[in-house]
């Protein structure tokens, strides 16, 4: 499309209307810059399957950080680095740690996920995301709404797959996503800020509790009584062994600290920063994950992804 002041003063009201809140806006706009956006994928990647996969990365993307356009006139070219980014992760190595890191965050310290906490269109993707089945929804919702658990590499590790799965996965459910998206515009949706806000209170409560040795209490409460504990895909242990450990941890002078809360109706993920002991500081890994399987309400599942230790500088590189 041209860049004309008509054009430009269109883009703007458009993304403007889109940062409130108007879905409709927002697919207009994605539907305007949809041959300029395809134009850098295939100059970056050539023609194939994998134009479709990032034009559908990328419009997810978008969904999530349109509050981060700080010049609305200017939405085109940030939607165009959208798509050149999300190209760029796909040809780097399972090693990066941030899907579109390039993307301009807003100031003050202020991130997207902050925003779109009170943003209406956070609650009409999470909708979307809850049609999807079981297998499909948590790689999105890491992918898509974690902030430590977004590489292939790392969701192949918290989902116990090949990440060539991953990828198949994200795949499927991108295309099954942009259908649902289109069908649930419309509909009423749950209070996302509201749902996110009772589990992150839940995990400052569960941690509390746990301080206190009423840990017990909380797993009676709220987790099955035939909830599992896994780690890497393979069962460690039932209601027993999850006591057990955060026992442990407890004595071993390992505390917990919520960094972010990510809460569906079926699925709850609290990534949690782990405090070692000052005469233990490697005591335990940086961070851990509760991903969390809900049915009726109840946890009935606990998958742990613990973040990998960063390596000294220094150290030198593993054999084979």
């Amino acid at each position: 499309m041209s860049g004309t002041a008509d054009d430009v003063a269109h883009d703007a009201a458009l993304t403007l209307a889109a940062q409130a809140g108007d879905v409709s806006a927002l697919a207009g706009l994605l539907e305007r810059h949809r041959p300029g956006m395809r134009a850098v994928a295939l100059s970056l990647l050539g023609p194939g399957p994998d134009v479709d996969d990032v034009m559908q990365d990328a419009a997810l993307v978008a969904l999530r950080r349109i509050v981060d356009v700080r010049d609305p006139r200017a939405v085109g070219p940030w939607l165009r680095m959208v798509v050149r980014n999300s190209c760029r992760a796909l040809l780097r190595d399972a090693r990066r740690t941030r899907p579109v890191a390039q993307v301009p965050l807003p100031p003050d310290r202020v991130t997207p996920e902050h925003l779109l906490e009170s943003h209406a269109l956070r609650d009409w993707i999470w909708a979307a995301v809850e049609t999807l089945s079981p297998t499909l929804r948590l790689p999105v919702v890491l992918r898509y709404f974690s902030t430590g658990i977004t590489s292939y590499a790392q969701i192949a590790e918290a989902c116990a797959v090949p990440v060539g799965t991953v990828r198949s996965r994200l795949s499927q459910a991108r295309a099954l996503l942009a259908r649902a998206l289109t069908a649930t515009a419309s509909s009423a949706h749950e209070d996302v800020t509201r749902r996110t806000e009772a589990s992150r209170q839940e995990a400052h409560e569960t941690l509390a509790a746990a301080e206190r040795g009423e840990f017990d209490k909380v797993v009676k409460d709220r987790y099955s009584r035939d909830v599992s504990l896994l780690t890497r895909g393979e069962r460690l242990g039932g209601t027993r062994f999850l006591l057990a450990g955060m026992d442990c941890d407890l004595a071993a002078g390992v505390r917990q600290r919520p960094v972010h809360v990510v809460a569906g109706r079926s699925l709850v993920v609290w990534e949690m920063e782990l405090l070692n002991p000052a005469d233990d500081p490697d005591h335990c890994p940086p961070g851990v994950a509760w991903i969390m399987t809900l049915d009726g309400g109840r946890v009935d599942r606990i998958s742990l992804y613990h973040s990998p230790r960063t390596q000294p500088k220094s150290a030198p590189a593993e054999a084979g």
